[in-house]
């Protein structure tokens, strides 16, 4: 019987695509299983009494922190411009006083089709090895913690033009927890008029 040439090209098409396809399916899986992986050990660093924000009475009663369930769509690929001129900034604080960082660039990032900006910064005294970003958005004080929350990134080499935010990892400021803690507020250049369900929820006791 002869076969004709287009069936062993339609079987390879498909046995590439499908390839893909499960290269993507299981680069998802091991994306969510990654992240869930960290909340479980932050979780178990939140019940030890080194460390933890939470006091003792929150520590008898703590289970486990509330997330948005992990979601790729949240892993973004940003265009990054590093400030030439690293200006300091006095950023206002739950507290009395303010605290000092380096505005150290800016990342701008496509959501739901539009386009926004976050301002990154880098702590002005001590050691600081990543890049701190304080944001705000519309979930908060409707399923998020409604002071903002903390994004912390990767400081980019010199000549590195992208950068990726990954929102699974947003996270709470300690005030969050306990009243006892002064934490840095998101400023109003990083004020996002979007909703971003992803990473840590709002804390409740």
């Amino acid at each position: 019987m002869k076969i004709n040439p287009k069936f062993f090209i339609g079987l390879g098409l498909l046995l590439i695509v499908g390839y893909f396809l499960q290269d993507l399916v299981l680069s998802d899986s091991q994306y969510i299983i990654g992240v869930k992986k960290k909340r479980q050990e932050k979780d178990d660093s939140f019940r030890r009494v080194s460390g933890s924000p939470l006091s003792q009475a929150q520590r008898d009663t703590f289970k486990a922190l509330p997330y948005y369930e992990p979601d790729r769509a949240y892993r973004l690929d940003a265009q990054y411009q590093g400030f030439t001129k690293r200006d300091t900034a006095r950023m206002t604080t739950t507290g009395a006083q303010p605290e000092t960082y380096l505005r150290w660039g800016q990342a701008t990032f496509i959501l739901n089709k539009q386009e926004y900006k976050l301002t990154l910064y880098r702590r002005a005294f001590g050691p600081d090895t990543t890049l701190f970003i304080p944001f705000a958005d519309r979930t908060n004080g409707l399923g998020s913690y409604g002071g903002g929350r903390y994004l912390d990134a990767a400081v980019p080499a010199p000549d590195d033009t992208e950068i990726t935010l990954d929102f699974n990892h947003a996270y709470n400021p300690y005030c969050a927890y306990n009243n006892s803690f002064v934490c840095p507020l998101p400023p109003a250049e990083n004020r996002l008029n979007v909703e971003i369900p992803a990473g840590e929820k709002a804390f409740h006791e």
